[in-house]
């Protein structure tokens, strides 16, 4: 749970510094495709293109330009202190 927590801080932090705040955190814990278990920490807002439905298998992905990702990757450091 303390890395979740952890997670869902920089999740927050990164929509902070992008501009899109996060409204609500979805945490799911799967393992059907990898052996392991493993926690997904979703940031959500209402006017993301997968609204209210799942993100899992909808859309495509978009990179970061340069910029957003420097500011991106700054803020989930912070948040994760490292």
């Amino acid at each position: 749970m303390d890395e979740i927590i952890l997670a869902s801080e920089a999740v927050r932090a990164v929509g902070e510094v992008l501009g899109r705040p996060i409204e609500k955190l979805n945490v799911g814990q799967l393992g059907n495709v990898t052996p392991q278990l493993h926690v997904h920490v979703v940031g959500r807002r209402a006017d993301d293109a997968a609204w209210p439905a799942p993100v899992w298998g909808f859309g495509g992905t978009e990179p970061y330009g340069v910029e957003q990702l420097a500011l991106a990757l700054a803020a989930a450091r912070a948040a994760l202190e490292l």
